[in-house]
């Protein structure tokens, strides 16, 4: 899974290059809850809602929920500042 590629397809108006996967890997672990971080990276490497409902023991509306709310984050300046070499 490369995650530079699967913020990009998330973030709206990115600043900058990405950092490094590991530094990218880093970040998100300590900014996303672990079952927004699985459930984020699961629907991004295009795992079917069946296998991720498995992953996370919920339905399909909360992880809809959940994604949704990891995107927003993604999307907030504070941690698009983390994420980029400035």
């Amino acid at each position: 899974m490369n995650i530079e590629k699967a913020l990009l397809s998330t973030i709206d108006k990115l600043v900058g290059t990405l950092k490094s996967e590991e530094q990218l890997q880093e970040i998100l672990k300590r900014k996303l809850t672990k079952k927004e971080h699985k459930i984020y990276f699961a629907k991004k490497s295009g795992k079917s809602i069946e296998d991720i409902k498995e992953l996370v023991n919920d339905d399909d509306e909360r992880i809809e929920e959940i994604y949704k709310t990891a995107c927003k984050k993604l999307n907030q300046e504070k941690i698009k500042k983390e994420l980029v070499n400035l």
